[in-house]
């Protein structure tokens, strides 16, 4: 990912938690000369100085067959993001642009081959996603389940590299940076709020 210095997130902390709150992501790889992507729920874990990813994919999905031990995957957390007009510009000699924040994860994906570990990782998604379906699952026929997780991969990935990149006008005046945050606050759009909101964070870091 090309990331001006300007742009460069590198707080672990900051980054955890931005793919802990924008979870649904994008695993890439490449396969056969072309690139694979599926989109998927990822669940974020800090076990000591590692940070661990861990999904499900439909085992119909061949993008699991072409993991190797000797090639990382990428994972790509990306949202919110926002046009950002020149007309918020106090230099009217200005275009457009976009304001957005993604981070790339990188590791070597692993199969969790046993279905109590496949249960383990649909066990885990539920408390991140929706606690109360727990009491719903439970009360599911036993071979539904049973299919269910048949049809499914769990695999984990310890990330071994992270890029953050935080695009948030820091290259703007303070004035211009105010303007923005004001008019993206207004808006119902919940993405351009997200941006104003982080757009604030950074403002109140200095």
């Amino acid at each position: 990912m090309y990331i001006p210095k300007h742009f460069e997130e590198n707080d672990r902390k900051k980054l955890v938690e931005f793919m802990k709150e924008y979870n649904f992501a994008t695993l890439v790889n490449t396969a056969k000369k072309r690139y694979w992507a599926t989109h998927l729920p990822f669940l974020i874990f800090e076990e000591g100085d590692n940070i661990i990813l861990r999904a499900h994919i439909a085992k119909a999905n061949p993008q699991w067959t072409n993991f190797k031990k000797s090639e990382e995957v990428l994972v790509i957390f990306h949202q919110p993001h926002s046009y950002i007009s020149p007309s918020l510009y106090e230099n009217k000699v200005s275009v457009p642009t976009w304001n957005y924040i993604a981070v790339h994860a990188y590791g070597v994906p692993e199969i969790l081959p046993s279905v109590e570990q496949r249960i383990d990782l649909l066990q885990e998604t539920f408390k991140v996603f929706e606690a109360k379906y727990k009491l719903q699952w439970d009360t599911l026929p036993e071979d539904y389940k049973n299919d269910l997780l048949s049809g499914i991969v769990a695999f984990e990935i310890k990330v071994t590299n992270l890029e953050g990149k935080f695009k948030l006008s820091q290259n703007r005046t303070e004035e211009d940076r105010e303007r923005i945050i004001a008019h993206l606050s207004a808006n119902d759009e919940k993405v351009r709020y997200d941006i104003a909101k982080f757009m604030s964070e950074i403002k109140g870091a200095k």
